[in-house]
């Protein structure tokens, strides 16, 4: 009987579903839905809306990947969080609501350095009881032993009863600021996560599905919600990584760049030997490098729905999100019959503006999407948001109505809060006038372009092409500038470099030079709009562009695609001073540190509990049966003064199980 899978992936613009035969890949139902911010179970609830019921009643498996984590951090949102450091001052900010500073310390040798104040944890707990929903701990040398953060850990859990996490919980790197930083994120979206897990349960209730739900890792791997829930950090980046796996599965290639294109960014990835490649010092979000493992993916705001801007005579992308005047016409008429209007003034002379944060076009208009925080809105905003409630307005029809100029109603802000959204010029709109996308009005599309061009002495074809030109040029210098940066280690470029990358991509011809790429591996195109954008990108490039079957739903289906994956990282040291010679040794893991007078014993004893371990920690996070995989880095170290050195042998191990989840059958 076949295995059922149900992968449900919440982009920026859309929420894809898509039932699938796990065993012979075949897609069985496919949905889109739009995403609904304020609830995320609400997109997913009306992306399944339409499939059979018997299959939904068949379904072995869910497999969610979601972009709630990565956005909770970019945009500082979260639960109230305390956190308690020992050992070390911490040199980066972090966004716990409550700090404190508690003697206790370890040597990296693991030993004691300083024993741990319970007594100022005790009162700091205290004073938190009640003011916060979770509580990070971080220890300067837990990675050495974790003795005092599950000493507090546990006070924790005695005083307050809220969730805790520890540092070396989520990471055995070097790092602490990095680990701290992870630790606070962690905590703070604990009850965050929790919330769309609790609302995904209800979901699948009501669709009458009984199977385990899974969450996709920023490695691309797949774990239990039981896990999910205890570690939702790990659920950043989530979404590209899906993209990576659903790259993978659906155009059976091991070497490509993933071009993953959605109504708001556009995420490149590289697999390797059929491997995502990771980010090997953590992922970087919201300006804050973590030790979290995830995909080595780079973003670019630009999309279907990138707002297009045309400032007096000059066009140009912006990283914005908008409505495409093609879709908001479809259900609001009118704005095609205002755009006719503009069309008729004929051509116009738009001033160049200054400031472009508050530039408003004539083509763009703007609609309430519903109650949010009006708190700092002026009476006039707050008119402003009734006259656009259920009819999109422009600026014009503002100015007209209430007698005052543009500068006067805080637009950006009423964006930023998510109280009006703006409807514009995009790709999308590009795409309705060539005829490549035809689903919506695409008469809008015509008219806004008709009347740029218009206004700056063009013929709509040229104008196209000209802004077709700026996506291509953006798409292309992204994916050059990751590939140049990774292989030379420097994540930065600029003046010369971005200059040389930018001509390569326009295959620039020089008076004593020419200037181009040659890709070698293919493109591998994912997302709605990836067949019209990416050709011109791939020629650009030099190589050729691979649009498997049902790539529009690649990340849905890479969400069911992933294995489970866990791994510990175990360092093995030799005894420093006077036990250097007995052959002793130290094993520094997350299970804690212990002492062997014997190297070969440790080692041995390393290896057979960190199996265990992996073993279990796999089954967790919901897989069924699993492979075991050790990685042994052995070397030489000298050890002690200069004039005492000594050879001393270290080992790191790195022990991994990986196995396909259980189903429900």
């Amino acid at each position: 009987m076949a295995r059922i899978g149900l992968g449900l992936d919440t982009g920026g613009t859309y929420t894809d579903a898509v039932l699938l035969d796990v065993d012979d890949g075949h897609v069985l139902a496919r949905s889109k839905s739009m995403t609904t911010y304020d609830d995320l179970s609400r997109g997913i609830r009306n992306a399944i809306a339409g499939f059979d019921g018997k299959l939904l009643g068949s379904v072995d498996v869910v497999s969610l990947s979601t972009t709630l984590a990565t956005n909770s951090v970019v945009e500082g949102r979260g639960c109230r969080t305390a956190l308690i450091v020992m050992g070390h001052e911490l040199t980066v900010s972090t966004k716990a609501d409550y700090t404190a500073y508690v003697a206790g310390s370890y040597r990296a040798s693991g030993q004691e350095d300083e024993p741990l104040d319970t007594d100022a944890v005790r009162t700091f707990l205290e004073s938190v009881r009640g003011k916060v929903d979770s509580v990070a701990i971080t220890g300067f040398m837990s990675i050495r032993n974790p003795d005092h953060e599950i000493a507090v850990k546990r006070m924790v859990s005695e005083i307050l009863g809220v969730p805790a996490v520890c540092g070396h919980e989520l990471s055995s790197s070097l790092g602490f600021n990095e680990r701290t930083t992870t630790c606070v994120m962690n905590a703070r979206l604990i009850p965050v996560i929790g919330k769309l897990l609790d609302s995904v349960d209800a979901v699948m209730d009501e669709a009458g599905i009984d199977a385990p739900l899974l969450i996709v890792k920023g490695d691309g791997s797949i774990m239990s919600e039981e896990m999910a829930r205890e570690k939702p950090v790990e659920t950043i980046l989530s979404g590209p990584s899906s993209s990576l796996n659903g790259a993978m599965r659906l155009s059976g290639l091991s070497d490509a760049v993933v071009v993953d294109i959605g109504g708001t960014t556009t995420d490149i990835g590289v697999i390797r030997d059929g491997k995502v490649h990771l980010e090997e010092e953590g992922a970087l979000i919201g300006g804050f490098r973590t030790r979290v493992a995830a995909a080595d993916i780079a973003t670019v705001g630009l999309g279907g729905d990138t707002r297009i801007v045309v400032n007096g005579k000059i066009p140009y992308l912006t990283s914005v999100k908008v409505t495409p005047l093609c879709v908001a016409a479809t259900e609001h008429p009118i704005i095609t019959r205002w755009l006719r209007m503009l069309v008729a003034k004929g051509p116009q002379d738009i001033d160049y503006a200054n400031y472009r944060r508050n530039i408003v076009m004539d083509t763009e208009y703007f609609i309430r999407t519903g109650v949010g925080d009006d708190s700092g809105l002026t009476e006039l905003d707050r008119r402003f948001l009734g006259f656009v409630d259920g009819t999109p307005h422009s600026m014009a029809d503002a100015k007209w109505e209430f007698g005052e100029p543009a500068a006067s109603f805080h637009i950006d802000l009423m964006e930023e809060r998510r109280l009006i959204q703006r409807i514009g010029l995009t790709p999308t709109d590009l795409m309705h006038y060539r005829g490549t996308f035809t689903r919506y009005d695409a008469e809008a599309s015509r008219l806004a372009i008709t009347y740029h061009a218009a206004n700056l002495g063009m013929t709509p074809d040229g104008f196209v092409d000209l802004i077709d030109g700026m996506v291509r040029e953006r798409i292309g210098t992204a994916i050059m500038n990751k590939l140049i940066a990774e292989r030379m280690g420097n994540p930065e470029m600029d003046g010369f470099g971005c200059d040389l990358v930018r001509d390569g991509v326009n295959s620039v011809h020089g008076t004593d030079f020419d200037v181009r790429f040659k890709l070698n591996r293919p493109i591998v195109g994912l997302g709605g709009p990836s067949y019209d954008m990416l050709p011109g990108v791939a020629d650009a490039l030099g190589t050729e562009l691979v649009l498997p079957r049902d790539y529009d739903i690649g990340n849905a289906i890479g969400a069911i695609s992933g294995k489970v994956v866990e791994s510990i990282q175990i360092l093995i040291q030799s005894v420093l001073g006077k036990e250097l010679a007995t052959n002793a040794c130290i094993v520094f893991s997350r299970l804690g540190r212990k002492y062997y007078t014997s190297f070969e014993e440790g080692l041995e004893e390393a290896r057979e509990a960190g199996m265990e371990y992996v073993r279990e920690m796999a089954r967790n996070a919901g897989a069924d049966s699993v492979d075991i995989e050790e990685f042994c880095d052995s070397r030489k170290v000298s050890v002690g003064k200069e004039q005492f050195r000594k050879d001393a042998t270290e080992v790191r191990l790195t022990i991994r199980a990986v196995g396909e989840p259980a189903y429900r059958r």
